[in-house]
């Protein structure tokens, strides 16, 4: 933690900071007010505290705004839009206006949503500037005084009372039954009880330093005084809200592999162009204009402008399915990024839990039972060890817990928007809910008097009428219950109990005593009473926030598509490691806490970090860490949060996925998508959805890449061979046009493959195609136009004219691009019963061949696009023979894949098995 010590009695203001020193934890009051040069009574003088304000500056957070031009601006500053920018200038000047209008569209587009992204992160930035309290009270020259926080000092003695907010960090002086709602900053739900005394630990995680409090952090019970000890940009929100500052946006694995994808064809595109630009000059196959528009027709009729709007359409149509199954995609991109992760980070509180504390076990002197129903409006029952029904009401100490659990609670529930909201503490609702589940009642306490729980006694004792009778109803640690039955002369068998509660807090649960014992009739005031004397335990109970329902099953699911669940939590080690066990996180997860991280070098942490499943007691500095050393592992990276302390690790993460209704607005605005529902459920589905679009992308590359290929090799090996043309300029950008507007969008409705979560994440390293599909690309870009020229020549050397041989050419390239969209389809045969599955394409297709019609028939069009009314046999016959033709090479080229594809999956498995036989 970032400090201001002082080392002598000098004020703050006039000495310089002396460096690391002992932890604030470990201080005494007296050193503390010798640090910090202040009194703990009597507070800073009035004059030592503008001075300190002067030189240290307010206690407020900034958050640096940036131009919103400048920031649009930025957006257009990479290699992808300039190429992008300088093919919608060709197409403009070739009177493509078509291309250039959708090129231009693509690139603003792509513009508004980097200019958006960053926007959301500034405005994170701006949510945590805003959790810092407006006021606070100071005691200043022995006077209490309300100021505005951001006056607050370093030295300055705080107050705090139930219902405030902690203005600055401070370390506590004095505490009476303190608790301080820590969750923003640690994850940790229950409120923590706090306290004075230094602690003796070296090393503390930031949810286990019970004598500081922090800033933003609410007081919900009790009362204190501390020192402030850091303010500002230097308390633990300010930390944060500089890592979120620190980390950058990167881009999705898929837009890397795009800008890399896009950027090389279009540098061979265009070093091509050059080449044969000299060739031509050399040969003089054609007159200086001639080459020139046949050179430029080359490079737009290669260049895959459409892939962009192709891409972008994938990934809208992915992100309105994404909708529908309650997961709000922020950008474009992320919605591939979640089906190429590998790691998972989850928190435990309310994600893989439903954060609401539920008794699942009862400890009676008698017996062992389980309580079933998860979470607080569940229905449930006691069951024995053997799974039968218990009628607990005839079970007398039974019977006494449940109404001890209903008499000594506080906590109360109220349904918002089909919730139920707790107030109160975790433990006592847990209780409640207990009560609520057995009984079908709310409980009625009859409260005389009470005694609320202390960190110093560690019960609560509540003075009650019950049966026409008083009784003391006690409810505390099982420790203290069973040290207060024993000083007060009676025969406990503390080994036995002890056993049987090890059981339940190794599996990480909170275990509760309740006990009741007989008072006087006359007796009205708990202090009175001897707490111990005939007090009759009846029994323990066994609390933990359970896994929600339908995660165990979500998990398994993901390990089995390739996918890794981490828990990263500000929750004790022991609890976290019991809930991974319980959801089958791996085989055997091991943990590792907050502290021991600090331990490791950033070295040492990528070295080991893959050996751990769980991550306990961490920070958000912690949490970034983890992020970080997955991504230098190579990892693509998801990270879910709700709180501000998940920021800085949901912005570095890959996909930065918030909780929707319990998550903080400041970590919805670090994220890339949000669970409407809050549930983890979602994530499986949005991770097959991922898939899915990248299928479908992938489809569209290996589609638009031959197919435009095509069109650019007629013209280099029309020049190559030194003949005509056999392709006017206007036909190819009509075959651009009118593959732009349909057929290039028919894998947008494709549906997802069978056995899409069968198969690992895909390897983002290794780009978007592999070693066959560029040899697919070269081999059917080469099929689809040698097919056309070779009909061209060979029918205009017996007499055909070249409008009729152009016209029959044109179409052998557009029923090349259809039979080859039959075969990219799905990886099944072509004739198989998943032909029609894609309904849309063959409406897509029909569209195309109406468009194709008009250009033949119509008299304006022919004008314009140098063809004619040719019969069928020219027209349509000889381009579809041509079209079954590449359909008849593609398919049996996928049939030997598949064959090799197998033959290599079982000589991996005969190699495994041979292995494991030594």
């Amino acid at each position: 933690m970032a400090e201001q010590p002082n080392q002598s009695n000098t004020p703050i203001s006039e000495t310089p900071d002396p460096g690391p020193a002992t932890p604030l934890w470990q201080r005494s009051t007296a050193q503390l007010e010798t640090d910090y040069a202040t009194n703990g009574t009597t507070g800073l003088s009035e004059a030592e505290a503008k001075a300190r304000l002067a030189k240290n500056g307010p206690n407020e957070l900034t958050a640096k705004p940036q131009s919103n031009l400048l920031r649009f601006l930025k957006q257009f500053n990479n290699s992808i839009i300039y190429i992008l920018a300088a093919a919608a200038i060709m197409t403009f000047f070739m009177h493509h206006y078509s291309d250039s209008i959708v090129i231009g569209l693509v690139i603003v587009a792509n513009a508004f949503i980097g200019f958006f992204q960053e926007r959301s992160a500034d405005n994170a930035l701006a949510r945590i500037k805003a959790l810092l309290v407006s006021e606070a009270v100071v005691i200043r020259d022995g006077q209490k005084l309300t100021l505005p926080s951001r006056e607050v000092v370093v030295g300055d003695i705080v107050q705090l009372e139930a219902g405030d907010t902690v203005p600055a960090d401070l370390r506590l002086i004095d505490a009476d039954n303190l608790k301080i709602q820590e969750s923003a900053l640690t994850g940790e739900t229950d409120s923590v009880l706090k306290g004075e005394d230094p602690l003796t630990a070296n090393d503390l995680a930031l949810a286990d330093r019970s004598n500081q409090a922090f800033a933003s952090t609410a007081v919900t019970n009790g009362s204190g005084r501390g020192i402030v000890t850091v303010t500002g940009a230097q308390t633990e929100i300010g930390t944060i809200q500089q890592h979120v500052a620190k980390v950058k946006t990167q881009p999705t694995p898929l837009m890397r592999n795009l800008n890399r994808l896009g950027l090389g064809l279009s540098l061979a595109i265009l070093v091509v162009a050059v080449l044969l630009f000299i060739l031509g000059m050399i040969t003089h196959v054609y007159s200086l204009p001639t080459l020139l528009i046949a050179v430029i027709t080359m490079v737009v009729g290669s260049m895959p402008e459409g892939l962009p709007a192709s891409t972008s359409v994938v990934l809208a149509m992915g992100t309105q399915q994404m909708t529908k199954q309650n997961v709000i995609v922020k950008t474009l991109p992320a919605v591939e990024t979640l089906g190429a992760v590998d790691i998972i980070n989850t928190d435990k509180t309310g994600t893989l839990t439903k954060n609401e504390m539920t008794v699942t076990d009862v400890l009676t002197p008698q017996a062992s039972y389980t309580v079933t129903g998860v979470g607080y409006d569940a229905a449930g029952q006691v069951q024995d060890q053997q799974g039968q029904t218990v009628a607990w009401q005839n079970d007398a100490n039974l019977e006494w817990l449940v109404q001890i659990a209903g008499q000594t609670s506080d906590a109360e529930f109220h349904e918002e928007d089909g919730q139920w909201v707790l107030t109160g503490e975790p433990t006592d609702g847990a209780l409640t809910a207990l009560y609520h589940k057995l009984t079908g009642q709310d409980p009625a306490p009859q409260e005389i008097d009470s005694l609320p729980f202390d960190s110093a006694i560690r019960y609560s004792a509540r003075l009650v009428d019950h049966r026409n009778q008083r009784w003391l109803l006690v409810k505390g640690a099982p420790q203290t219950l069973l040290r207060l039955m024993q000083e007060q002369g009676q025969t406990v068998d503390v080994d036995a109990w002890q056993e049987r509660l090890s059981q339940l807090t190794r599996q990480g649960k909170r275990v509760v005593a309740l006990g009741y014992q007989p008072v006087p009739a006359d007796a009205d005031e708990v202090d009175d009473l001897p707490i111990g004397k005939d007090l009759h335990l009846a029994g323990m109970t066994g609390i933990i926030d359970p896994p929600r329902p339908g995660v165990a099953d979500d998990v398994k699911q993901l390990r089995y598509a390739g996918i890794k669940v981490k828990m990263i939590t500000g929750d004790d080690p022991e609890t976290a490691a019991a809930i991974a066990a319980q959801l089958n996180l791996a085989e055997q997860p091991k943990a590792i806490t907050g502290p021991e991280l600090n331990q490791l070098s950033d070295v040492e942490l990528v070295d080991k970090i893959d050996q751990y499943t769980v991550f306990a007691r961490t920070t958000p500095a912690d949490k970034l860490r983890i992020v970080q050393a997955q991504q230098k592992r190579g990892h693509v990276v998801s990270m879910t949060g709700d709180g501000v302390n998940d920021a800085p690790a949901l912005k570095q993460a890959d996909i930065g996925v918030a909780m929707g209704i319990r998550g903080t607005d400041v970590a919805k605005d670090s994220a890339d998508m949000v669970l409407a529902d809050d549930d983890f459920t979602s994530l499986l589905g949005a991770v097959r959805e991922g898939r899915h679009v990248f299928d479908n992308i992938r489809k569209t590359i290996r589609f638009l890449l031959p197919t435009s290929f095509a069109e650019g090799l007629i013209v280099v090996l029309s020049i190559l061979m030194d003949q005509t043309l056999p392709l006017f300029p206007t036909q190819l950008l009509w075959i651009n046009m009118v593959s732009a507007l349909t057929i290039q969008f028919a894998f947008i409705f494709e549906p997802a493959e069978s056995g899409i979560m069968k198969r690992g994440p895909r390897d983002v390293t290794k780009g978007i195609l592999g070693k066959y599909d560029i040899f697919e690309v070269v081999y059917v870009s080469l099929l689809i136009s040698g097919l056309g020229m070779f009909a061209y020549d060979l029918l205009t050397s017996q007499g055909l004219s070249a409008v009729v041989g152009s016209t029959m050419t044109l179409n052998v390239i557009i029923f090349g691009k259809i039979f080859y969209l039959f075969n990219l389809q799905n990886d099944h045969p072509v004739l198989s019963k998943y032909f029609f599955r894609n309904k849309m394409s063959f409406v897509i297709v029909g569209i195309l061949l109406a468009l194709q019609a008009m250009i033949i028939y119509w008299p304006a069009m022919q004008g314009v696009f140098h063809t004619t009314s040719a019969n069928f046999t020219y027209g349509w016959g000889i381009p579809i023979l041509a079209g079954i033709v590449v359909l008849v090479v593609t398919e049996i080229a996928k049939a030997l894949r598949h064959r090799w594809q197998r033959l290599v999956q079982d000589k991996e498995q005969r190699v495994t098995a041979d292995r494991q036989t030594d």
